[in-house]
């Protein structure tokens, strides 16, 4: 009988997780990737905002600071925040581009690539095939006959099975793109494959835009280009809390979900990042509530990270400035892309730790959360694997199935199903219980 009455209440409790969780994650979601947050870049100070909503989410859940004193309680930014300086090469101001007399759209039919410097002008195109930089000779050829004008360089269609073809045609376009030495007015990418942006923190020498080449006619001659670029340092911050453990708080386990994505392109183009990764701060959030009331044996630690997008940066800063003892982490789990989840989870470094891996699948298939939980080997594809390279051991994991926007402007909170949040956060609430 008791046995019974304890899996009712286990049932109950689990229950009432699906319902408020699913629809907690959902208004996280869409506050973080709404129009006010721009994105979470740092154009208009996105990822500013999205750090201090964060901040207070923690600061409501009552999770506690390794910092202390009466004024930091006052004030959240000195409380949670983990503050650090990054260059990055921006673009806040409006920006236009047509090609023939035709206006492009900002994010779907054109993109600035992260790199770009400014420019602006009315010029003459010079056109090149992909596959023809590959040839001896061909990089002297566009040096002579491109003076002055935007080298278009035509990468439609351009597949190939030979290495060395397409590592020659490559390096040509890194050297369009980014020497001095051309005395070119720019570069335009034709490809006919989905727009993805990034962010960067280097800066090119002159403007470079990518073009859908659906979007224009097969031998464009002209291009009027207006790109405005800031680089410069910004301050941002990590932000982070934990959870005393109840038996030995001295060991810790880390919760973390980078919270910034690529903000805005000029005024007409902003990427929410929805999936990519409001769903994975959204999941933080939610384990943060559920431990606050169910604590853990160890010390649990909350980190909504900054600057993953840039190349993990957050990761890299909180490793040199560490709040806890590094040697005392007992297991981390990054959370990115938690927004599906059709086809299940794919755990990076499963691979690596067996033990936990087969746990995680055990507990899986035993209670029949998600359709498959897949394991893959180690890849530096965020920030765990700044931890990972620091021996600590940890877990990438991500949904599989659903929705493919990602890095564009697609990526909206509308179209992310959470088709699988609420089992999946049940299978994490007992995968952390039992390490």
């Amino acid at each position: 009988m008791l046995r019974f009455a304890l899996a009712l209440i286990f049932v109950l409790q689990f229950l009432s997780l699906s319902c408020q969780d699913i629809e907690y994650a959902r208004k996280v979601i869409r506050t973080l990737s709404s129009p006010e947050l721009k994105g979470r870049g740092f154009t208009g100070n996105g990822h500013q905002i999205a750090a201090r909503y964060i901040g207070k989410q923690f600061l409501a859940t009552g999770l506690e600071s390794f910092k202390s004193g009466s004024d930091n309680a006052r004030n959240i930014n000195k409380l949670y925040f983990q503050p650090f300086e990054i260059r990055v090469n921006s673009f806040p101001s409006k920006m236009t581009v047509e090609i023939d007399a035709k206006k492009l759209i900002a994010g779907s039919e054109f993109l600035v690539h992260p790199s770009s410097s400014p420019g602006k002008g009315k010029y003459s195109l010079y056109l090149v095939k992909k596959m023809e930089l590959a040839n001896n000779g061909a990089l002297q050829k566009i040096t002579k006959e491109s003076v002055g004008k935007i080298i278009v360089i035509d990468a439609r269609n351009f597949a190939t099975d030979n290495k060395e073809v397409l590592q020659k045609a490559d390096e040509a376009i890194e050297i369009i793109e980014f020497s001095s030495q051309l005395q070119s007015a720019g570069t335009i990418i034709l490809t006919d494959e989905k727009l993805t942006w990034s962010i960067s923190t280097d800066r090119a020498v002159k403007p470079i835009v990518i073009i859908n080449s659906s979007k224009i006619g097969t031998n464009p001659l002209e291009a009027r280009i207006n790109v405005k670029a800031e680089y410069s340092v910004h301050t941002t911050n990590n932000v982070i809390g934990y959870i005393p453990g109840k038996q030995t708080p001295d060991s810790f386990i880390l919760i973390i979900a980078h919270y910034d994505h690529l903000g805005t392109m000029g005024k007409d183009a902003y990427f929410p990042g929805a999936n990519d990764n409001a769903s994975g701060v959204a999941m933080l959030l939610s384990l943060a509530s559920h431990f606050k009331l169910n604590p853990h044996k160890y010390s649990m630690v909350f980190m909504a990270l900054a600057a993953e997008e840039t190349g993990l940066n957050g990761a890299r800063y909180f490793i040199s400035n560490p709040v806890i003892d590094l040697k005392r982490i007992a297991f981390l789990i990054n959370f990115d892309l938690a927004g599906t989840g059709d086809e299940g989870i794919k755990v990076v470094n499963g691979t690596v730790y067996p033990e936990q891996f087969g746990l995680l699948k055990k507990i899986n298939n035993e209670r029949g959360y998600l359709k498959d939980v897949q394991v893959r080997g180690p890849a530096c594809n965020s920030d765990h694997c700044i931890f990972h390279e620091k021996g600590i051991p940890c877990f990438y994991i991500y949904t599989l199935g659903g929705i493919k926007a990602y890095h564009d402007i697609f990526d909206r909170f509308e179209t992310l199903p959470l088709t699988e949040f609420s089992d999946y956060m049940k299978l994490m609430i007992e995968f952390l219980q039992n390490i």
